[in-house]
């Protein structure tokens, strides 16, 4: 009887086990242990069309004060909602090809070329083309069509789905007429749509369009998890011509050729303390079925960064103690003529993303202004970010909880210096500040509540980019520099790619090093991760650069008399190639460049962009660089030319 007994509590526990998982799920986090469900809570919306009108006009000067106890319905308590991570595949997972350089593992980033081992698929001058590029023997563009009124500008490919970001624009006599002065346009003379389409591509050489969005806006950026696409678009305020002459603010969406306002006035959150200066759209689109949903939000988002489960918008605002422009300008007091304070503020939205679902969740600020998605990272539920205040003021190292509350801080690292790149890994967080020398910033995050300082390395230099090659190595890659002979400043000169060992933390190393160039020398990888390519199993290293050089004989050094130092002439553009191991550092492989002799005897002092290589990918044994005009295939292990791909 007892074991009977035994047994029917051990179903009734197991049976309660598995009901409460399917209502509140825990998945697995990509950072370790586990992940809570997602709780949506209800968002501030205006009340009225009235209400969001008065908090964009008076976003124009005293945006903070009354709006929110007079013109928002108050906050509910939360709503949690049982909300399962889309964990999804992370694209590419064979090791036969290489994929996007992105931040989070399983977040894909969009970008202007996909492969999925077999296919290449790029953007050329307005048209979609696609390359049978694997294996090499039969290789042949299959796919070279203009995309009608369309700008491309980034994409997915996730099996037969490809999923594409663009724009076009329109004059505004075609319904975009301005018929108002308090809110001009960010684009003067034209409407810009930023466009979403889904194309079937089973069928490589006939792809299908399925599914087609347009925002009036600006598109910002997107994640692909799983197989719900995530964008963000963002659209500056101004009034247009709507029914009846009347002036409509809220801007417009096209779905499949049904033309409608993006959300009623009633259904866009405003969230203060950030100024309500632009609707930002927070979308998905299932590659699947094409089903969109979408949250408008009043404010801003200059930087986004994506979790598998959280999306978060980031944006400086001026925070008032008393009262403050939103452009920074102080509010003067009348009577006692002295500026009242203000603070430069970031503020971070934080938004769940559940199997296409967009739900808000919080929201925080910090002190100063982010530099870009690297400054900003998620770990075991705690958001973290690193600000700098003011212009070469001081630099800081903040982390929040899960409801955006800050719990940890770290302040005034490098005063007088600004952030130039940062990386969190982990239980560390690495930063670059840079003025005059580049301290790289070892820091502890491993107690959320006491972010710390282990040690810093003081080099020449700086990085713009940081990448792990594991847990103690770092890539930096950004510029050489040399002291000003006159001011407190720093001149920078050629390229720097470093590796730096941090497995002593207090005593962080440079292991190698190598200077490209002389002043002038740049790459899209020092402003674009997406174009570093990376692989440690490889020793592949490979970078776009336009090669600036002075000739030996012309170099003076800047104490002659010099109050800044020469620029060099640009002499290449392509793709450095290099061996990079960990014992013998940099070794330059070769070049691959798409610019023929002819070209190089025609081109003057500027490169032109139609030949410049953006990308570099492989597939097997072959390594494939991109430009506008052409794809090249070279041996990836001799650098031999294999075959070219024109675009036409």
């Amino acid at each position: 009887m007892k074991m009977e007994f035994n047994l029917l509590l051990t179903v009734v526990v197991v049976g309660v086990v598995a009901a409460t998982m399917l209502y509140y799920p825990y998945v697995d986090d990509p950072n370790g242990g586990t992940t809570p469900p997602i709780t949506f809570n209800e968002m501030p919306r205006f009340e009225s069309y009235e209400a969001m009108e008065k908090a964009f006009e008076e976003s124009g000067n005293m945006w903070r004060g009354g709006i929110m106890e007079d013109m928002i319905m108050g906050i509910p308590a939360a709503m949690p909602s049982a909300m399962s991570k889309n964990a999804g595949e992370t694209q590419g997972g064979s090791d036969g090809y290489s994929t996007t350089n992105i931040q989070v593992e399983g977040v894909d980033e969009a970008d202007i070329v996909k492969t999925d081992g077999s296919y290449i698929y790029n953007f050329s001058s307005g048209k979609l083309v696609i390359t049978k590029a694997y294996p090499l023997e039969g290789s042949e563009i299959v796919y070279n069509k203009e995309l009608p009124n369309i700008q491309p500008q980034e994409m997915f490919v996730k099996g037969d789905k490809l999923a594409l970001f663009g724009y076009k624009t329109q004059e505004y006599n075609e319904g975009q007429e301005i018929v108002a002065e308090e809110m001009m346009p960010r684009h003067w003379g034209y409407s810009q749509m930023a466009v979403v389409q889904l194309y079937d591509i089973s069928d490589r050489l006939e792809p299908v369009l399925e599914k087609e969005l347009e925002f009036e806006g600006s598109y910002i950026t997107s994640r692909l998890i799983g197989k719900e696409a995530y964008f963000v678009v963002d659209n500056w305020t101004y009034y247009r011509e709507c029914e009846d002459d009347e002036r409509c603010l809220i801007p417009i969406m096209v779905e499949d050729g049904v033309e409608k306002e993006v959300a009623e006035a009633t259904d866009i959150g405003y969230i203060p303390p950030m100024p309500a200066e632009s609707f930002v759209t927070i979308g998905s689109l299932n590659l699947d079925n094409g089903k969109v949903e979408k949250e408008t939000i009043a404010g801003n988002a200059q930087n986004v960064f994506a979790s598998q489960q959280y999306i978060y918008l980031a944006a400086t605002a001026w925070i008032p103690t008393e009262g403050v422009f939103p452009d920074g300008t102080p509010i003067v007091d009348p009577i006692e003529d002295v500026v009242l304070p203000s603070t430069e503020e970031t503020v971070v939205t934080k938004f769940g993303l559940d199997k296409g679902k967009v739900g808000y969740v919080g929201q925080g600020n910090v002190p100063g202004r982010v530099l870009n998605q690297f400054s900003m990272d998620e770990f075991k539920g705690n958001f973290r970010i690193a600000t700098t205040i003011g212009w070469n003021g001081s630099n800081n190292l903040y982390v929040l909880d899960e409801e955006m509350n800050t719990i940890g801080r770290l302040e005034d690292l490098a005063p007088g210096e600004s952030i130039y790149s940062a990386r969190f890994m982990g239980e560390k967080a690495y930063i670059v500040t840079f003025r005059k020398i580049d301290p790289l910033f070892v820091i502890d995050v491993s107690d959320p509540t006491n972010p710390r300082v282990l040690g810093k390395l003081k080099i020449p230099g700086y990085s713009d980019y940081l990448h792990p090659i594991d847990e103690t190595h770092l890539i930096g890659v950004g510029k050489d520099s040399i002291e000003a002979t006159k001011g407190d400043f720093a001149w920078h000169q050629g390229i720097k790619i470093a590796v730096f060992d941090v497995s002593d933390v207090e005593n962080p190393v440079e292991l190698h090093k190598i200077i490209v160039g002389d002043r002038g020398t740049d790459s899209y990888a020092l402003h674009d991760h997406k174009a570093f390519l990376f692989d440690k199993e490889k020793d592949l290293l490979v970078l776009p650069i336009m090669l600036a050089e002075i000739p030996e004989d012309q170099k003076k050094p800047l104490e002659e008399g010099r109050m800044w130092p020469a620029y060099g002439e640009p002499t290449f553009q392509g793709a450095f190639v290099y061996r990079l191991t960990l014992e013998d550092g940099f070794e330059e492989r070769g070049r691959i460049t798409h610019v023929s002799e002819e070209d190089e005897l025609k081109r003057g002092y500027y490169y032109g962009d139609d030949y410049s290589v953006k990308r570099a990918l492989y597939i097997g044994n072959v390594l494939y660089t991109l430009s506008n005009n052409m794809l090249k295939a070279n041996d990836l292990g001799s650098l031999e030319e294999l075959k070219e791909f024109a675009f036409g």
